[in-house]
C-alpha cells in the first residue's frame, strides 16, 4: 500500500520559507534542519507514519516554474481573516484574472514564490476540524 509521505516544496532560501510555513500552519520541525532540507510535522505528530500531512521543503537551485504545475490547497473557515494573516507572515497575493465569479479561492504564493490557495469553507464539522481527532 501507498499513501503520501510529503509535498515537497522546492524554496531558494530554507530559513526564510521554513519561518512561514511554521507560523502559516502551526507545524514543527520533524528533526534539525540541514542546508537544503526540512521536514514540517503538524505538532503532536509522533512519528512519520502517524496521520497528518507533513510538508517538506527542499533546495534545488533552480527558480520556480509558472504557473507551477502542483500547489497547495489551504482550507478556512474564515478565509479574509487568514489571507491576511498569512499576508502579514510574508505572503504575497497573486495578480490573476481567471476567478470564476464564485470562487471560494484566493491564489497567494509564499515567500518563494510557491503558490497556494486559501478556500473559504464555512465552519468545520465538529469531529473534522483542525486539532479533530480520527476515530
Amino acid at each position: 500500500m501507498l499513501s503520501i509521505g510529503s509535498t515537497v516544496l522546492t524554496v531558494e532560501d530554507i530559513g526564510r520559507a521554513g519561518d512561514f510555513w511554521r507560523a502559516a500552519l502551526g507545524y514543527v520541525n520533524r528533526r534539525e534542519p540541514s542546508d537544503d532540507w526540512v521536514v514540517l510535522d503538524p505538532p503532536g505528530k509522533e512519528h512519520w507514519a502517524a496521520p497528518g500531512a507533513s510538508l517538506a521543503l527542499s533546495v534545488t537551485g533552480y527558480p520556480q516554474h509558472y504557473p507551477p504545475r502542483i500547489h497547495l490547497d489551504l482550507y478556512a473557515e474564515d478565509q479574509a481573516a487568514e489571507v491576511e494573516r498569512l499576508v502579514g507572515l510574508g505572503a504575497r497575493e497573486v495578480d490573476w484574472d481567471d476567478y470564476p465569479e464564485d470562487a471560494d479561492w484566493i491564489v497567494l504564493e509564499d515567500t518563494e514564490g510557491n503558490r497556494f490557495c486559501v478556500v473559504q469553507t464555512g465552519p468545520y464539522p465538529p469531529s473534522a476540524g483542525p486539532g479533530a481527532t480520527r476515530s
